[in-house]
C-alpha cells in the first residue's frame, strides 16, 4: 500500500500540487509571488508576521522526527564549547582551561556509559542530547557514537561559522533559529540534566532548567554539576541561600561529581523526592 492509499481522507496531497506548480506554464501571472503556494513560499514565510508559524515549525520539526524514531528520554549534556579534549590541551586558551580538559574525557565516558543502556530499550530511553557543538559537547556524542549508539544533537545558528561535530547521528542532528524553542527540546524528555564546566551559554542553560525544576514547571530530575571545585568558585552558592534570595532546600536540587561513574550511579539509584 502506498503513502497515498494509507491516508485517512480523499483530498488531494501537497506534494501532487507543489510538483504541478512547477510545471505551470510560465506567464507574468503564475511569475508573480502571490501566486505561489503559501506554504512554498520563503519570503511569505520569512515575514515577521509569521514568527508563530515558524515557532511552531521548529517545535514541530524535531518533535516529529524524535516520534518517529521512538525516543522517549534523553540525558541531556551542557558544557563548554572551549574544553579541548586532552590532547589537544596545549592549544587552550589559558592555562586554566587546559586543566579542565579531563573533563572532556569524562563526558565522553559518561555519554558511552549511558548509551549502553540506551542500547538496552534499542535507542528508546536514556538517548544523549548535546548541543551539537565543539568541546564538551563533541565528547557527548562521541561517547555515545564509540558505544554503537545514537545521539542527538541540537545546533543553533550563529553570527560565525559553524557546523556540527562529526559525532552526532545525522538523522538526529537539528538546526534551530530560536533558542527558546531549542531549550524546550532539551528538556522536554530529559530523564537527567548533567551540566559540565563551561561559561555563559552553559550557565544561561543550567539556571533555566533549575529555575524550571524549582518552581515546579518541570519535574525533579537528577541534576548534576561535574566538576565541584571550578562551580563553587564561579558560583556562591552557599551565599544565596543565606541571603535568602533562594531557599536552603533549594540546594538540594543539584547534586556535584567529579567522575561519570558517580553520576551514572545517581542516575541508576534515583528515587523522586517526597514533595
Amino acid at each position: 500500500m502506498t503513502e497515498l492509499e494509507e491516508r485517512s481522507h480523499p483530498f488531494r496531497d501537497s506534494h501532487q500540487d507543489v510538483a504541478v506548480a512547477e510545471i505551470t506554464p510560465d506567464t507574468a501571472q503564475t511569475r508573480a509571488p502571490a501566486y505561489r503556494l503559501a506554504f512554498t513560499d520563503t519570503e511569505f514565510l520569512l515575514r515577521e508576521e509569521l514568527r508563530p508559524v515558524r515557532l511552531q515549525l521548529e517545535l514541530l520539526k524535531p518533535q516529529m522526527i524524535m516520534d518517529a524514531r521512538g525516543i522517549r528520554s534523553t540525558v541531556v549534556m551542557f558544557g563548554g564549547a572551549r574544553i579541548p579534549a586532552p590532547e589537544r590541551r596545549e592549544g587552550a586558551r589559558t592555562p586554566e582551561l587546559a586543566a579542565l580538559s579531563h573533563y572532556y574525557d569524562e563526558a565522553r565516558r559518561f555519554a558511552r556509559l549511558m548509551t549502553e543502556r540506551s542500547l538496552e530499550s534499542y535507542g528508546a530511553e536514556n538517548v544523549i542530547c548535546t548541543g551539537g557543538g565543539p568541546g564538551v559537547m563533541e565528547a557527548g556524542n562521541l561517547g555515545a557514537h564509540e558505544a554503537g549508539g545514537a545521539s542527538i544533537g541540537l545546533s543553533i545558528v550563529l553570527p560565525h561559522e559553524q557546523t556540527p561535530n562529526a559525532y552526532v547521528t545525522p538523522d538526529l542532528c537539528f538546526n534551530f533559529h530560536y533558542f527558546a524553542i531549542r531549550k524546550m527540546h532539551f528538556l522536554m524528555r530529559a530523564k537527567a540534566v548533567t551540566i559540565f564546566p563551561g561559561g555563559f551559554g552553559t550557565m544561561d542553560e543550567m539556571f533555566e532548567a533549575l529555575t524550571l525544576i524549582q518552581t515546579g514547571r518541570m519535574k525533579r530530575v537528577p541534576f548534576i554539576l561535574f566538576g565541584p571545585e571550578f562551580w563553587h568558585k564561579v558560583i556562591n552558592w552557599q551565599a544565596l541561600a543565606e541571603a535568602g534570595t533562594i531557599s536552603p532546600e533549594d540546594l538540594e536540587l543539584i547534586s556535584f561529581v567529579e567522575s561519570a561513574d558517580e553520576a551514572v550511579e545517581i542516575i541508576d539509584n534515583w528515587e523522586v523526592p517526597c514533595p
